[in-house]
C-alpha cells in the first residue's frame, strides 16, 4: 500500500445529537498528532455530519503532516441537502489543498443507506429493511443505480468547480457505482467475515480493475470474541436508547482486545499484497461505546475503536489528559506503522547508494544523485451498521 490510514470521527449526526460529544478542539489536535508519531499513520479519513467540525480537525491532520480524506459522512439529508454540504466542504477543503496540504475529497459516504430518496423508506431503519429482504433489494437496484450515478455525477461536476485535487466517493458494492468520472475508487466494505472470507482477495482484484488507484475506506473488527467472524457487523449487539446512546447488550459477549488485534494485522497483511493503493482501519475511537468497569456496561466491547474510550470523563495513564487508553489493536497498528518507516528509510538508503555509485563512475549529470535522493523520502505522512 502506497497510504496506510485510519478513519477518525467527528460526530455521525443521529437523533439529534452525534456519536462524538464532546468535540474538543485541544483533544483532536492531540489524537492527529498520535495518529501520525505513533501509529506512524500517512493519512487519516476525518468523516462526520458537522462542516465546522471535519473542516477543524483536517486542518489538525494536515498540521501533524498527515495526507487527509476530506469525508462528508451525512445522515438523513435529503439529496439537495447533501448536494449543499459537498459543495461547501469541497471549498474548505480546497482552501486547505492550497495551503499545501496533502487533500483528497470524498463526495459523500454510503449515500444510498444514509439519504433521503435514494432507497425506499423515509429512515435509515426502513432502508435497511430492503437491505435485509432480498427480494426488496432486487426489486429497488436498477431505480438505485440510475439515482445514485444521477447523484454523484452532478456532486462530481459540483466539486471539481472548486477542488482541485483527486476525487472519490466511500461506497457500498451493492450502489453500482460508475467510476468515470472519479480519480479513486473506493469502498467502505473492507471487512472480512466467516461467509466472505473466501471472497477477499477477489472483491481486491475487482476494486483494483478499473485501471485507478482504489481504496478501502473502512476495515476492522470489533472487542469481544467472535467479532472476527462477523466483521462490519460487530456493533450489532448493541441495543440503543431513542437519543442513539447504548442501554444493554442484546447478547454477552466476552472482551477480546487481542482477537480485534489480529483480525487488522490479517487484513493489512492481505491489503499489502494486493494493488490496494490506500487502507483505513475503522476507526481510531468510538466516543459513544465507552469503556466501563462493569462487564454489562462495557459497551467497548462493540467498539470498532482502536482505543477505548473512559466512561465517567475519567482520563487515561498512557497519554494524559487524553479520556482514552490504547487497546491490543493500537498497539498492533503502531508496530506495523513503525515498520513501514524503516522499509521507506531502507529503500531511500538503498537509493541513495546506488545513486552515489553512478556519479562516482561518471554516469550522471552533475547534480543529478542528490535530485535523485531528495524523491526517495519516507511515504507522506460490511456496511457498517450505524444506529
Amino acid at each position: 500500500m502506497r497510504t496506510f490510514g485510519i478513519t477518525y470521527d467527528t460526530g455521525f449526526t443521529t437523533a439529534g445529537t452525534t456519536t462524538r460529544e464532546p468535540f474538543e478542539l485541544a483533544v483532536v489536535r492531540r489524537e492527529m498528532q498520535i495518529i501520525r508519531n505513533e501509529l506512524g499513520c500517512d493519512a487519516v479519513r476525518i468523516t462526520g455530519g458537522d462542516r465546522d467540525r471535519i473542516e477543524r480537525a483536517a486542518r489538525y491532520a494536515a498540521e501533524a503532516q498527515l495526507e487527509v480524506w476530506y469525508s462528508p459522512f451525512t445522515n438523513g439529508l435529503t439529496t439537495g441537502e447533501l448536494l449543499d454540504f459537498l459543495a461547501d466542504s469541497a471549498g474548505r477543503a480546497e482552501r486547505l489543498r492550497r495551503e499545501g496540504a496533502e487533500v483528497v475529497f470524498l463526495t459523500g459516504s454510503e449515500i444510498s443507506l444514509f439519504t433521503i430518496g435514494m432507497l425506499p423508506g423515509d429512515t435509515f431503519e426502513e432502508r435497511a429493511a430492503v437491505l435485509a429482504d432480498p427480494q426488496q433489494l432486487r426489486a429497488a437496484l436498477p431505480r438505485l443505480h440510475t439515482q445514485v450515478n444521477a447523484f454523484l455525477g452532478k456532486a462530481v461536476a459540483e466539486v471539481r468547480t472548486t477542488f482541485r485535487g483527486r476525487v472519490g466517493y466511500a461506497s457500498l458494492p451493492f450502489e453500482g457505482v460508475d467510476w468515470a468520472p472519479f480519480d479513486v475508487v473506493a469502498t467502505d466494505a473492507g471487512y472480512r467475515d466467516a461467509q466472505t472470507a473466501d471472497r477477499l482477495a477477489g472483491g481486491l482484484r475487482a476494486l483494483t480493475a478499473h485501471g485507478k488507484p482504489a481504496a478501502v475506506t473502512e476495515f476492522g473488527c470489533t472487542t469481544y470474541r467472535g467479532a472476527a467472524d462477523v466483521g462490519g457487523r460487530g456493533d450489532a449487539v448493541i441495543a440503543w436508547d431513542d437519543r442513539a446512546r447504548p442501554v444493554r447488550f442484546t447478547n454477552p459477549v466476552v472482551r477480546d482486545e487481542q482477537e480485534q488485534a489480529d483480525y487488522l494485522r490479517e487484513l493489512i497483511d492481505a491489503l499489502d499484497e494486493s494493488a490496494i493503493d490506500a487502507a483505513f482501519v475503522n476507526t481510531f475511537a468510538r466516543y459513544d461505546l465507552p469503556h466501563a468497569g462493569a462487564d454489562d456496561l462495557d459497551f467497548d466491547k462493540a467498539s470498532f475503536g482502536v482505543v477505548k474510550v473512559l466512561a465517567g470523563g475519567r482520563t487515561g495513564i498512557a497519554y494524559p489528559g487524553l479520556p482514552w487508553e490504547p487497546k491490543a489493536a493500537f498497539h498492533a497498528l503502531a508496530r506495523y506503522g513503525r515498520s513501514r518507516i524503516r522499509t521507506s528509510l531502507g529503500q531511500r538508503a538503498a537509493s541513495a547508494g546506488a545513486s552515489a555509485g553512478r556519479s562516482a563512475s561518471g554516469s550522471g549529470s552533475v547534480g543529478q544523485p542528490e535530485r535523485e535522493v531528495q524523491s526517495c523520502g519516507v511515504a507522506d505522512p460490511q456496511e457498517v451498521r450505524r444506529q
